[in-house]
């Protein structure tokens, strides 16, 4: 999509520079609605504290299903932090003149190396190496032959699945709200938008209810 308009384009035209120049401004945008958040906490929260309390409440909620209130709210900055970096990048996409970063695979690849490098790091951590790489041998002695190869590709798969989903969906919406502004640029983006809206939020909470399934199936190995 680099010949798309873009107001960063203005500075420099190369598609490498406009989403490394997207990813911080997205980075900024999370930075400041934090710091709006923390500047002034009060007991009976309101306005941006009140939104991001909310959010990070909804986070773990969300989570808790999933692996327990206590570790939900352990890898909570991890997973609040991934969803707020995935939504303003999804978002900031259906705004004309900017391109979401999620559409590139620089930026999903690197998101989903980090949770999968921190989700076996924590496995290990909590469960120690042999006991860790045990439960990939599977229930039964004699299909560990079998089983652990498999679940090495499945793992690494985890890579490809996370990173390429999330960058699919993105540019499969990007390339649909380009072609209805082309069409009918004043009237028919107005269903568009708020479509495409949803999607940035349902990408956004695929991706962090994942990373707890993962957290979850790496720490908890003696549940499964």
């Amino acid at each position: 999509m680099g010949e798309i308009f873009t107001f960063i384009g203005l500075i420099n035209n190369d598609h490498e520079f406009l989403i490394g120049a997207h990813i911080v401004l997205v980075g900024i945008i999370v930075l400041v609605l934090a710091k709006l958040a923390t500047k002034s906490m009060q007991l009976v929260p309101s306005g941006v504290q009140n939104l991001m309390e909310a959010y990070l409440e909804g986070v773990i909620s969300m989570g808790k299903d999933v692996i327990g209130v206590e570790l939900a709210r352990k890898y909570l900055p991890l997973v609040a932090t991934i969803g707020l970096l995935v939504f303003f990048s999804n978002f900031i996409g259906i705004i004309p003149g900017f391109e979401s970063p999620t559409s590139n695979a620089s930026m999903t690849i690197v998101l989903a190396l980090i949770v999968f490098i921190y989700y076996n790091y924590e496995g290990i951590r909590v469960n120690g190496v042999i006991k860790y790489f045990a439960h990939f041998m599977g229930p039964l002695k004699i299909l560990a032959p079998l089983m652990f190869p498999i679940e090495i590709v499945s793992h690494f798969s985890r890579i490809v699945s996370l990173s390429f989903r999330l960058m699919g969906n993105i540019k499969g919406d990007d390339m649909f709200l380009m072609v209805i502004l082309m069409l009918a640029p004043w009237v028919a983006p107005m269903v568009p938008f708020g479509l495409l809206t949803f999607m940035a939020f349902l990408q956004a909470f695929i991706f962090m209810i994942l990373t707890y399934v993962y957290l979850s199936s790496a720490v908890q190995i003696s549940d499964h």
